[in-house]
């Protein structure tokens, strides 16, 4: 099986399908994602730092605690002397499913989202996912092109590909 590189171009006017809360941008060689950019409650670009040293900490503790989203990356950035954020993200789910995953992950873990800290997110994101989609819709600004290395290859499919291949390298040093 050959793995051959990939870039796909996401034109900018489309019919998308319409998932619960917006458009449903396709799948491309990288999976799914969206990238946000909003802008930082005054005062609170601190707060959004702190909250990326706790998700840190908590996924010290927990590996796995990010795992319901099957995230490949996702990547947070304060720029414009801190009065704007970009949160990036890649994923394995579409966007509906990622939404409605992060916002019962919050809720069973009791934790807040650094997204509190951004002008016009709702109060009520944990009990109102339309609310929460609606403010992403209204953050993202979509890609236009796309490319993956190892296209449409899973983070769970990266997973196991590692594992076979520390399970060989493990068996053919005891070979030696």
């Amino acid at each position: 099986m050959e793995i051959k590189p990939q870039a796909a171009v996401i034109p900018k006017e489309s019919d998308f399908e319409q998932g619960k809360y917006g458009p449903i941008f396709p799948k491309t060689p990288a999976c799914y994602g969206f990238t946000i950019v909003a802008r930082v409650k005054p005062g609170h670009a601190e707060a959004i730092r702190e909250y990326g040293y706790t998700l840190a900490r908590a996924l010290e503790n927990d590996p796995y605690l990010l795992a319901p989203l099957k995230l490949h990356y996702l990547r947070w950035v304060l720029f414009d002397d801190d009065t704007r954020f970009m949160y990036q993200a890649i994923f394995d789910t579409d966007f509906d499913k990622y939404t409605e995953d992060a916002i019962a992950l919050f809720t069973k873990a009791g934790v807040s989202t650094a997204f509190e800290n951004l002008e016009g997110f709702p109060e009520d994101w944990k009990t109102n996912p339309e609310a929460f989609g609606r403010f992403v819709r209204e953050h993202h600004c979509p890609s236009f092109i796309e490319y993956g290395e190892y296209p449409y290859v899973t983070a769970d499919e990266i997973k196991k590909a590692l594992r076979i291949k520390n399970a060989l390298s493990e068996m053919l040093d005891q070979l030696q």
